[in-house]
């Protein structure tokens, strides 16, 4: 009921009318390590459910940075995980966010966010940062409804992900999750860097 709530409040920042089932929690968070100190980025986290997952995995090693830009729900995920390093902000100022907690590399990058209310230009600047943080040995990952896969906003980010990593993986669909969805996992970012650091492909060209 929280979380419809919030979709009725602001339907284009959470951009679902309820959270993810378990199961899609599951395949999603897979890729956070079980061993080792990784940085461990998590946006639009919305009522924590890939946050249980992913602090399932960390086992209390490593850091967990959730951004979120609804207040209410970065209130809510801060009381229920207090190992959880939640920020009140939007994704397309990820660089700064990490680097107000010093830190400038993320391992693996997890998103919940609502692709499908995102315009072109958001979609590139949210990516556009992610690129920029994520190790070139990491991991992104995001999903997508089934229903909508075929739908202009879904194949915008599609052909947005294989523009910006080497590899891109479609999960299985999960078919318990209400409504069905599935999973990208991107690895190896690419970059080129220039005077100002590194920065994806789409946004050099756009500088030429």
């Amino acid at each position: 009921m929280s979380f419809f709530l919030e979709f009725l409040r602001s339907p284009l920042t959470v951009g679902a009318v309820r959270p993810s089932g378990r199961a899609l929690a599951e395949l999603a968070t897979a890729a956070v390590p079980a061993t080792g100190s990784p940085v461990v980025v998590e946006l639009g986290p919305g009522t924590g459910a890939f946050t249980a997952p992913i602090q399932q995995r960390l086992a209390g090693s490593g850091r967990h940075l959730a951004v979120e830009i609804n207040p209410r729900f970065a209130g809510r995920l801060a009381a229920l995980h207090a190992t959880v390093e939640v920020a009140v902000a939007d994704a397309t100022a990820l660089r700064e966010v990490l680097a107000q907690r010093g830190l400038d590399r993320a391992d693996v990058v997890v998103s919940g966010l609502p692709w499908a209310a995102f315009d072109e230009e958001l979609q590139r600047n949210v990516l556009s940062e992610v690129v920029a943080v994520i190790q070139p040995t990491g991991v992104f990952t995001t999903f997508a409804y089934v229903h909508a896969r075929w739908a202009p906003p879904a194949r915008r980010l599609h052909e947005a992900l294989r523009s910006r990593f080497e590899e891109v993986v479609v999960s299985r669909t999960v078919w318990t999750n209400l409504p069905p969805a599935l999973v990208y996992f991107c690895r190896r970012p690419i970059t080129v860097v220039g005077p100002q650091g590194a920065m994806d492909l789409s946004t050099a060209a756009g500088h030429r």
